[in-house]
């Protein structure tokens, strides 16, 4: 069963509590999904390391519930 926006963004929320989330369905099929996760947290990582914090989030749910997911991860400006 595919995943809602939603619960993608109260994941990634969940997991990284200061993080700015927006989802958007690429496919308009609830199962291809593009998101960029804004986190103070991610300061100072490599962007490996701050995807795989998105990752972790989400909980093991990538590949299953959770078909296809573009990321995008940034750091405020400020």
């Amino acid at each position: 069963m595919a995943m809602r926006a939603d619960e993608i963004e109260t994941l990634i929320r969940a997991g990284i509590p200061d993080a700015t989330v927006e989802i958007t369905d690429l496919a308009g099929d609830g199962d291809h999904y593009a998101a960029r996760v804004t986190s103070a947290t991610f300061r100072g990582l490599p962007r490996v390391r701050q995807h795989q914090a998105v990752y972790a989030a989400l909980g093991g749910r990538m590949g299953g519930e959770l078909h296809a997911l573009q990321l995008t991860t940034a750091v405020p400006q400020g």
